[in-house]
C-alpha cells in the first residue's frame, strides 16, 4: 500500500458534472478519476477513489489508509469541510499526509465557506482550480 494514495469525496460529489456545474465545472468523479489513474501510473503510484454522502465513511476510511499504510490521502470533504470537528479529528489522528481538495475556492464564495476545519489539519490545501485541484494535489502527495 505504500505506492497508494487514497482519493476520498465526501457528500454530493457523487454529482459532479450535474450539480451546478458553472460553479464545480462539467467534469464528472469518473472522469477525475481516469485522469488521476493516467497520472498515477506515470508516478509509479495507483489511486484508491471512493465517494460517500456518510460522514462516517469517510472517517473509517482515514483509519485504513493509516492502517493499510497509504502514501498519502487526498480528501475533498464537500460540505463537511466547514462542519466537520470528526473529521478534523480523524486527520489530526493520522500519521497519513493528508491534502485537502477543492474544486472551487471556498474563499471566493458565502462566509460559511470560508472556514475549514478539515484544512486546519490537512498537510495542505489545494483549491481554485476545478478538477485541476486534484491533479496538483496528486503531484503533491507522488512528493511524499
Amino acid at each position: 500500500m505504500a505506492d497508494t494514495i487514497y482519493v476520498l469525496n465526501g457528500p454530493n460529489l457523487n454529482l459532479l458534472g450535474l450539480r451546478e456545474p458553472e460553479i464545480y465545472g462539467h467534469d464528472t468523479l469518473d472522469d477525475i478519476a481516469g485522469r488521476m489513474e493516467d497520472r498515477a501510473r506515470e508516478l509509479g503510484l495507483e489511486i484508491d477513489l471512493r465517494q460517500s454522502n456518510h460522514e462516517g465513511h469517510l472517517i473509517d476510511w482515514l483509519h485504513e489508509a493509516q492502517a493499510y499504510g497509504a502514501k498519502a490521502v487526498i480528501l475533498n470533504p464537500g460540505g463537511y469541510t466547514h462542519t466537520s470537528i470528526a473529521l478534523h479529528d480523524a486527520v489530526k489522528s493520522i500519521t497519513t499526509p493528508v491534502i485537502e481538495v477543492h474544486l472551487s475556492n471556498p474563499h471566493a464564495r458565502e462566509e460559511f465557506r470560508h472556514t475549514s476545519f478539515v484544512g486546519r489539519a490537512a498537510r495542505g490545501t489545494v483549491a481554485g482550480f476545478g478538477a485541476l485541484s486534484y491533479m496538483l494535489a496528486l503531484e503533491a502527495a507522488a512528493r511524499f
